[in-house]
């Protein structure tokens, strides 16, 4: 018969571990190397072009809200204006 049971006797004053948990670190040198590469100046361009896309794109559409909001708005007071100066007219 097996069994999963044990005991361990200490008595005071006797300690021969602490309990916890423990870790160690193998230290060893670390070997960093860098490297210069010179790419040309069409990649260097390819690469400007692709970072700053969203930000040219995001520019656009702002520019192209506005410029809606204003020829609208503008058209809107146009028409205004032309039914206030038949009314000034028919009276």
């Amino acid at each position: 018969m097996q069994s999963n049971q044990h005991f361990k006797s200490a008595s005071a004053g006797q300690f021969s571990a602490l309990p916890g948990v423990f870790f160690f670190y193998d230290l060893s040198p670390i070997k960093v190397t860098f490297k210069e590469e010179y790419v040309s100046f069409l990649h260097f361009l390819t690469n400007v072009c692709a970072i700053n896309k969203p930000i040219i794109e995001g520019l656009l559409t702002v520019s192209g809200i506005l410029d809606s909001f204003i020829y609208h708005g503008q058209k809107a007071i146009k028409k205004k204006m032309e039914m206030v100066n038949s009314v000034d007219e028919r009276v």
